[in-house]
């Protein structure tokens, strides 16, 4: 307990003072959603993305359509309650979901250049003062896919107070947590998942960028479902 609260610290201290997103160009934007072009800081000389890139809607929907949450659930046996870690496995994006961001993240992806990253994001209020955020990234290099799920269905305002005012702080850092993520990132069918094994400092604070890594030109395209408007955020 005692080495935990040290870590949890440290890795908001982390999210804390990085660096905000830099906004290069704006794809699609509302108050509910919105899908940009950020400036990847991360990005090595020679060691760019290959951008831009021709995917269609549905390549980047088979992609989406892939990606599973496992999280582990409480079991509860006689008057114990043990937690167990026994994933309750289920997809991260509806379709609903694949419908709206897949052909906005490829026409993305087409326009941009090889340091620029695509990000997305989604709000959905829970109560009249009570929101959740789905956003993270995408980037191409060579034959695999990065996705980036930073926050899926995060409350804002993580350990916060009671009387807190809603901000739209979260807009800005869409690749960065607002809480730790409690459910681990998966991919259906797991042939298509690029392993890449993670240790030392970069387990410790894992939740702070969960990533996939996918070959995307191993799915077969997925078809995309009718969607209706993008109704507006708001309580």
């Amino acid at each position: 307990m005692w080495l935990l609260f040290p870590a949890v610290v440290g890795a908001e201290l982390i999210g804390a003072c990085a660096p905000r997103q830099f906004t290069t160009v704006t794809i699609y934007d509302t108050p509910a959603a919105y899908v940009r072009l950020e400036f990847d800081r991360t990005v090595k000389q020679g060691a760019e993305h290959s951008h831009p890139i021709s995917l269609t809607p549905e390549q980047v929907a088979a992609a989406l359509s892939g990606v599973r949450i496992a999280e582990p659930i409480p079991l509860v046996r006689g008057d114990i309650l043990q937690w167990e870690s026994v994933p309750r496995v289920h997809p991260a994006f509806t379709d609903e979901d694949i419908a709206f961001f897949a052909p906005l993240l490829a026409l993305a992806l087409s326009k941009a250049t090889p340091e620029e990253v695509v990000s997305f994001y989604e709000t959905r209020y829970r109560s009249a003062t009570s929101r959740e955020v789905t956003s993270g990234g995408v980037f191409v290099q060579g034959d695999e896919l990065h996705l980036i799920l930073a926050n899926y269905r995060s409350r804002t305002h993580y350990m916060g107070d009671v009387g807190n005012v809603d901000t739209e702080d979260d807009r800005l850092t869409p690749m960065q947590s607002l809480a730790p993520q409690s459910g681990l990132l998966d991919f259906e069918p797991h042939s298509a998942k690029q392993e890449r094994p993670a240790g030392g400092v970069e387990r410790l604070f894992q939740w702070n960028r969960r990533e996939l890594t996918v070959l995307y030109k191993q799915l077969p395209p997925r078809p995309l479902v009718a969607l209706p408007p993008k109704p507006i955020a708001a309580p």
